[in-house]
């Protein structure tokens, strides 16, 4: 939306201006009134990008706006992947963490497909031979109707597997609601809003902020339409980083290629989508503070134990597990045993999970559970798996899935692993097991190397 919006303020402003300084034949006729209006619509993104924040998906915005309209400028070819590909290194080369936001990701993959849109279908689509029909359709707005649609629907599906990866959701009626809500964003609702600055100094801005409010609850009627139809909102299980970038390299094969070979990039994106849906999902979840762990159950689903509250947390796991269960849902707790010394879930193989809030408690878990989690230290010796404090300290949240080995542990810092925004902990030179293995089977130490883990497996 922030391009969008981002190219009405330009284009709007460029139009007025151009069609203002052709009211004088003189300046038509002896001065480049074309460049003069790129020159003030750039002044106007400039100014829209100050007023709006500057996020980084309406600094691309403004990146590309510029390089379109300093093209025009300069007489040379305004919408090209080069501009793309110029705004995509001024953002990094500012703000190089902009990689892996949703924002950037989503909003030059939306580009990108517009792009590839403009320059590969719209003048097969708009080839048309010139007959009463056509023109008849072209007066009615069927062409633009239909631009409309194809660009809402290019754009949807290019941020599809961001959306998906960062938001856990897929809205396969994008296209509806943007075709019943654009119109009026683009008639109503930027007009007004540019009027009303126009006029705050003078006072008269009291009418186009009512004409801007009629616009924006026209808007809310419509998402709320399109939310209430059935099958509106996919919900969509964390998948991973290898998925996403495999969809990124169809996008970019099927906006970038010329020729026949970028169906490939179709091919691509399908084995990504199959990708996605066959990452296993983990069996347990636990916080960073050692207070919230997730259980998946013997029904296929998360059942928590936790000792302190924290629903934002709990309403992240759904949804990243792609459950429909609000954070307060009384089945989260169904399977779930606690008391003063702790909590006790069964995992869907059987074995039990322990959430161990007292030091007399830890005896009976470390015999009787598959796993004992602890936001204290645990005693040497225990016959469980452990996570205990310390090792909390040092990877912080972890997902962890069972194997006949032990478990697999996915955490936020990895053994071994020193990145400048997470560095390892102090004397933290260890790699990264295969899988986790009970303490009585390697005395003193939750991190078993693989090798190890084979030969309990095996004993």
């Amino acid at each position: 939306m922030s391009g969008y919006h981002m190219a009405v303020v330009a284009g709007v402003v460029f139009f007025a201006v151009r069609a203002l300084l052709a009211l004088f034949p003189a300046l038509t006729v002896a001065f480049p009134i074309k460049k003069w209006a790129a020159a003030a619509a750039l002044a106007a993104a400039a100014f829209y990008l100050l007023l709006s924040g500057a996020e980084v998906a309406t600094q691309r915005s403004f990146y590309m706006t510029a390089v379109v309209l300093i093209a025009v400028m300069v007489d040379r070819r305004a919408v090209t992947f080069r501009t793309l590909a110029l705004a995509a290194m001024i953002v990094l080369v500012l703000a190089p963490e902009a990689l892996v936001h949703p924002s950037f990701q989503m909003s030059f993959a939306a580009t990108l497909g517009l792009v590839a849109l403009v320059q590969i279908g719209m003048p097969r689509l708009f080839a048309a031979p010139d007959n009463s029909a056509a023109a008849k359709v072209a007066l009615w707005g069927g062409r633009e109707i239909v631009t409309l649609a194809l660009a809402s629907l290019v754009a949807g599906l290019a941020t599809t597997p961001y959306a998906a990866f960062h938001f856990h959701r897929v809205t396969p009626y994008g296209v509806l609601a943007n075709l019943a809500a654009m119109p009026v964003v683009s008639a109503v609702v930027m007009p007004a809003g540019m009027l009303g600055l126009a006029a705050m100094p003078f006072g008269f801005d009291g009418f186009f902020w009512w004409l801007m409010g009629i616009g924006i609850d026209w808007m809310i009627v419509v998402t709320e339409w399109v939310a209430a139809l059935p099958g509106a909102i996919g919900r969509m299980a964390a998948f991973g980083t290898g998925p996403l970038i495999a969809a990124s390299a169809g996008i970019i094969l099927l906006g970038l290629l010329r020729t026949p070979l970028r169906w490939c990039g179709a091919a691509v994106l399908l084995l990504s989508m199959i990708w996605a849906l066959a990452v296993p999902q983990p069996d347990i979840l636990i916080s960073g503070d050692g207070h919230n762990v997730g259980v998946r159950g013997r029904d296929g689903r998360l059942h928590l134990m936790k000792t302190a509250k924290d629903a934002f947390l709990i309403k992240e796991w759904l949804a990243a597990d792609a459950d429909a269960r609000p954070a307060g849902d009384a089945s989260l707790t169904d399977g779930v045993s606690c008391d003063d010394a702790g909590c006790v879930a069964q995992m869907a193989d059987g074995g039990f999970v322990a959430l161990t809030l007292r030091p007399d408690a830890m005896d009976d878990d470390c015999d009787r559970a598959a796993l004992l989690v602890s936001a204290r230290q645990t005693p040497p010796g225990c016959g469980s798996t452990v996570i205990d404090r310390e090792r909390l300290r040092r990877q912080g949240a972890m997902a962890l899935r069972r194997t006949r080995g032990g478990f697999v542990v996915d955490a936020v810092r990895p053994n071994g692993v020193n990145r400048p925004w997470s560095p390892a902990a102090a004397g933290d030179t260890e790699t990264e097991p295969a899988a986790l293995a009970p303490r009585s089977a390697v005395p003193r130490a939750v991190d078993a190397t693989p090798a190890e883990v084979d030969l309990q497996a095996e004993d």
